[in-house]
């Protein structure tokens, strides 16, 4: 087989060394790419949004499967493209993805299969927002329509920092078209939980549970990041929540999209609540998670080629993916000031590590002039697997500090909840 993926984080550099390991897989491709991936894979400089030159260098090379990573290019019906084509890819079509593309459709859809979810109103304006905040408790959530690359929704603890947010909405335009339309949501308490599937449509086959660290800061605080660590298993997931997930959510889902003329095939991710209510719906992601689809793929026994050809081919069957009885850990190496304001072009130092079980996943790197350097805000996943959680976890955190840049900074407590301890996982 030859395989293209498309995308050039964390995320795409694991499902790149994942599907290296198939003995179905005699090329990979991957669309940019980044500097870790190039590793494993041949890189194209093509972009992520442009889904016409992609499906060109597809269709020229006849790849027997494409993988698409990031949710922009689902959303623009890279896809679709691809069909008309004729040509094997993953991922939903640009309708079905409007889970993901568009927060008020996955709100009205839920509400209309009553699947659980947060109370929330569909606001078009400031004056809109505060009236509906005028009948929210605080704190109170403000999500963004439109995709802002896990930055786009912010917990408000006050009116005044619920005014600061609206302002940097509708009056600094912060998140453009993005943010025409925004959900101000109730406030769900409880653990979060990543739960995936992926699905032909019809049949579907549960990933290991994950939990991704999506706040800047330890004890979760600051702003909303991309994400900046995940283990799996999550732990804090009972069997029987999972069955109960699988029953009010997972399902309702797919066959809610099914007759919506939008037949959902790819990964299905719900981002949930685990409340004292049961399990709510955060949010639908429209393909693997990130940084959580680093861990899983270190878990994974299947041959990833295979399982993702047949969704393609729409007959996933009853498939039972296989699980390694081991946990893994990720943590995520950033830039000081992500998800805000920070510096590039930094060059970057990786001192052996002479670990087997830790693997590096590159997020934002590239290689200019033998230089190893900073792209982007989030740099490395740095990963590990062990018997436990805890040995997983001291792994990657042993290995952390062997990635050197200037203005390198991670969460300290990844895992701590799991562990059910809030102290540090490693010292100052």
């Amino acid at each position: 087989m030859r395989v293209l993926v498309v995308g050039q984080g964390a995320r795409e550099h694991a499902i790149a060394w994942k599907l290296r390991q198939s003995p179905l897989v005699k090329e990979i491709y991957a669309a940019p790419g980044n500097a870790g991936i190039a590793a494993v894979a041949d890189c194209v400089n093509i972009g992520v949004a442009d889904i016409i030159e992609i499906a060109d260098f597809a269709e020229k090379l006849k790849m027997d499967l494409t993988v698409v990573g990031p949710e922009l290019p689902l959303t623009l019906g890279i896809v679709d493209e691809f069909q008309k084509r004729d040509l094997p890819i993953f991922g939903p079509t640009r309708l079905a993805a409007e889970l993901e593309g568009s927060k008020v459709f996955s709100k009205e859809f839920m509400r209309k299969y009553k699947i659980p979810t947060a109370e929330s109103t569909i606001c078009n304006s400031t004056d809109e927002a505060k009236t509906a905040l005028k009948k929210t408790k605080y704190p109170a959530v403000i999500k963004v329509e439109g995709l802002a690359g896990g930055k786009g929704v912010v917990v408000a603890k006050s009116a005044k920092e619920a005014d600061q947010y609206l302002h940097l909405i509708f009056e600094e335009k912060r998140f453009g078209n993005a943010a025409n339309r925004i959900l101000i949501e109730e406030f769900l308490e409880g653990e979060e939980v990543s739960f995936m599937v992926i699905t032909d449509g019809t049949k579907f086959a549960p990933l290991a549970p994950a939990k991704d660290y999506k706040k800047a800061n330890d004890g979760e605080t600051g702003p909303n990041t991309g994400g900046m660590g995940a283990h799996s298993p999550a732990v804090i997931l009972r069997p029987e929540t999972a069955g109960e997930v699988i029953k009010t959510i997972v399902i309702p889902t797919i066959q809610g999209m099914a007759e919506e003329g939008r037949t959902y095939s790819g990964c299905l991710y719900v981002g949930l609540m685990l409340t004292a209510k049961g399990p709510k719906v955060l949010e639908y992601n429209c393909r693997f998670g990130d940084p959580e689809t680093q861990v899983q793929m270190l878990r994974l026994q299947d041959d990833l080629a295979e399982v993702l050809l047949n969704v393609t081919r729409g007959h996933i069957g009853d498939i039972k993916l296989n699980w390694r009885k081991e946990a893994a850990a990720c943590v995520g190496v950033v830039v000081n000031g992500y998800p805000e304001e920070f510096q590039k072009g930094q060059e970057i130092a990786i001192d052996p590590i002479n670990d087997p079980a830790v693997e590096l996943f590159h997020a934002g790197t590239a290689k200019r002039g033998g230089k190893l350097l900073v792209n982007g805000g989030r740099v490395m996943s740095v990963c590990a697997h062990a018997a436990t959680l805890a040995e997983a976890l001291a792994k990657a955190y042993q290995a952390v500090p062997k990635i050197r840049f200037e203005g390198a900074r991670y969460r300290r407590d990844v895992g701590y909840r799991a562990l059910g301890q809030r102290k540090q996982a490693v010292g100052e």
